[in-house]
């Protein structure tokens, strides 16, 4: 880092002797406005010295300790990641910081002195070095410094850097609040007096002043406003800094808050409570905005002298007080510290303390310097496919800062990484054990289910062109079979140990044909024959009926044990949606929803239907006819008899079919137990080869 401070000093032709000045300047901030104290100052006035080659970083160590050495290592450390020339105005790279420097000291020196070089370089002729050092100061500096809570350093550097790179704006502002200050100071002294006189009677010890906003926040009310100068209203606030013991803080603060509601209007949107749930920063404070003397609005802000302490210094005020809640690792880390300052001197305790502030975050660096953060345990991989899935799909490795390293590499904040590719690369199963981000895991996801359609497709074609090579017919009925009896329940798994060589083609043809040459016809002659020559041998059938319906059917009002009878014109079974009819005579008849009757039924006799479902299953079986249409060709009765008679749970019942001109149609009565189980048949008869059309009548 002081590598980056010296490159500032010969920007601006700082010589040694006002860079020794300087970082005397910036121990004096580091002393007085933040609260720090030895090491770091030693190591900040040390910092002249390493720049003009008067003393080596080995040499620190051997003469003013680790702890000195250990800060400005850090410094120097934070110079690498600027080598990698990063975007500093992102988020990123001011977490980065944090948790690179490893020793808070390192940041709380670079804001010191990025304020003190500000206050300098008013008057240099560098007007580009001027320009980029504020730009610096704005994106970074002042970002850090809120997030730590140093809030008076902020505003003088938001300040001071509009005031370097909007020269005019800048001037524009703090003339009219010249102009205006003795009305706005009359106002605000019109509006303290009567709170004051309301507080001493409640017994409430505080003092109360105005604070106008800072240049910089009217600047940006008015960029975000569209406004002029007199647009903006809130140009100042009053502030309450109550003097109390810690254990009233709360209760003071909103008995405030009450008597200030009393006096004046609040708007109710605008209460911030700070108090209750303090700032990841440890800010506490109320905020609220009341309609004041001639109907302007003020914002009011309550606290007390502590909170006031911890919103002016920071970080460093966290260090003199207990019991501040949080709700980061931010507050974590302070905590730690409160921790560390019960068995140790004061401030002296921080030259011990090593921060680890993002310990579940890396910041890793793209080739161009972009910054992006991982979940820590991230690997390459992961950075592969948070560019561009083809990026992951192909990724073979990763050059981190020049070295290559695999795909399994965990990356480490502050890496540079660089993706390396093939083009023969494909996503493996084991890589989902590899990534950590859900990002990257649903990319690999997709990707290999991409991957196992493609070759699932390929091997379908490949045995389909064995099967011609070999002069066969393949049937999708026996290839289904097939399929089951090698062990796949999915018709893709079986296609993926084909394209993944565990399955040979040879002995799928020879299991198709093994299963082909077995296949039995109902009619028990083995023959294959076309449709018109076909004739049940209807005594294998007889005395087949139906059986006594013992499945569970709820009519009307949940009321079970009714008697009723299935409508024969659309035979319901287990599974239908269906309602019931009250006939003339009291039964009642069950018909399917979808019942030719029932549009007819519900016009003209809607009183008498009544709901009714099916509640419970039995052992019952229907009695189903099923509409066949397709081409006559050779063994087709066969394939469609097969089906049923393979499966032990269906019984043929009937079959009548008509063959012409080479089209057959025909009607199956079947006995099954539920719709599941006819779905599933009408579903294996339309895969037969020749089959057009399969429908329930």
């Amino acid at each position: 880092m002081w590598q980056n401070l010296e490159i500032m000093a010969e920007k601006f032709a700082f010589t040694y002797e006002e860079r020794k000045r300087m970082a005397s300047q910036t121990a004096d901030i580091l002393t007085e406005e933040i609260g720090l104290k030895g090491d770091a100052i030693e190591a900040v006035q040390l910092i002249p010295e390493i720049e003009a080659g008067h003393i080596s970083l080995d040499e620190v160590e051997q003469k003013y300790g680790p702890s000195v050495s250990r800060i400005l290592h850090g410094l120097n450390r934070i110079e690498q990641l600027y080598d990698k020339n990063p975007s500093v105005e992102s988020e990123n790279f001011r977490n980065l910081l944090l948790s690179f420097a490893e020793d808070m000291r390192v940041i709380l020196i670079m804001i010191a002195d990025r304020v003190n070089l500000m206050r300098q370089i008013r008057d240099t002729e560098n007007v580009e070095a001027k320009l980029e050092v504020s730009q610096e100061a704005a994106y970074l500096y002042a970002p850090l410094a809120h997030k730590l809570g140093l809030y008076k350093l902020k505003s003088e550097l938001e300040d001071l850097s509009l005031k370097y790179m909007e020269h005019d704006a800048y001037y524009i502002i703090r003339e009219k609040l010249s102009a205006t200050k003795a009305a706005r100071d009359a106002y605000i002294d019109r509006f303290i007096k009567p709170v004051e006189q309301k507080m001493m009677a409640a017994g409430i010890r505080c003092h109360i002043k105005g604070r106008t906003k800072s240049i910089h926040s009217i600047w940006q009310k008015m960029q975000k406003q569209k406004c002029p100068f007199e647009g903006v209203y809130d140009l100042f606030a009053i502030r309450i800094i109550i003097d109390c013991p810690l254990e009233q803080e709360k209760m003071q603060c909103w008995q405030a808050y009450s008597i200030i509601t009393d006096m004046y209007q609040p708007n109710p949107k605008r209460l911030r409570d700070w108090l209750s749930v303090p700032k990841s920063n440890g800010y506490e404070s109320l905020h609220i905005t009341v309609l004041g003397p001639e109907q302007k609005w003020v914002e009011v802000q309550i606290r007390t002298e502590r909170m006031d302490e911890i919103a002016e210094r920071g970080v460093a005020a966290h260090w003199r007080y207990k019991g501040v809640k949080g709700e980061t690792g931010l507050d974590e880390w302070l905590t730690n510290i409160r921790t560390m300052l019960e068995h140790a001197d004061g401030l002296d305790a921080m030259d011990q303390f090593k921060m680890e502030l993002y310990e579940d975050e890396v910041f890793v660096f793209t080739p161009a310097g972009d910054l992006w953060k991982f979940p820590l345990g991230a690997t390459v991989l992961d950075f592969a496919y948070h560019i561009h899935s083809k990026l992951g799909n192909q990724c073979t490795g990763g050059r981190i800062n020049g070295k290559v390293v695999p795909i399994r590499y965990e990356l480490k904040s502050g890496d540079q990484v660089e993706i390396l590719t093939s083009a023969n690369q494909k996503p493996r199963q084991e890589w989902l054990n590899i990534v950590k981000t859900s990002r990257a895991k649903s990319k690999i996801r997709l990707a290999l289910k991409e991957t196992q359609v493609k070759d699932g497709l390929f091997a379908k074609e490949m045995l389909e062109r064995k099967f011609r090579n070999r002069k066969i017919e393949q049937d999708d009925s026996i290839m289904f079979n097939v399929i089951r009896k090698m062990g796949y329940k999915e018709v893709s798994d079986f296609y993926k140990a084909i394209a993944d060589g565990a399955l040979d083609t040879n002995d799928v043809i020879d299991k198709f044909l093994e299963l082909r040459d077995k296949e039995a016809v109902v009619t028990g002659d083995n023959q294959a024959r076309s449709a018109s020559e076909f004739e049940l041998d209807e005594s294998k059938i007889a005395g087949l009926n139906q059986q006594v319906n013992d499945d569970v059917l709820v009519i009307d009002r949940n009321l079970k044990g009714l008697d009723y009878q299935l409508a024969k014109c659309c035979s319901p079974i287990y599974g239908d949606d269906v309602f019931g009819f009250v006939t003339v005579n009291g039964g009642i008849k069950i018909h399917r929803c979808d019942c030719p009757n029932a549009p007819e039924l519900r016009r003209r006799f809607g009183y008498r239907i009544v709901k009714a479902k099916w509640s419970g299953k039995g052992s019952s079986q229907y009695s189903i006819s099923l509409r066949v249409i397709g081409n006559d060709d050779i063994g087709i009765v066969n394939n469609l008899t097969s089906i049923i008679s393979k499966d032990e749970k269906l019984v043929l019942r009937s079959i009548n079919i008509d063959s012409h001109d080479g089209l057959f149609s025909g009607n199956l009565v079947v006995m099954l137990e539920d719709t599941s189980r006819l779905e599933a048949l009408i579903k294996k008869l339309r895969t037969v080869k020749g089959v057009k059309q399969v429908d329930r009548i």
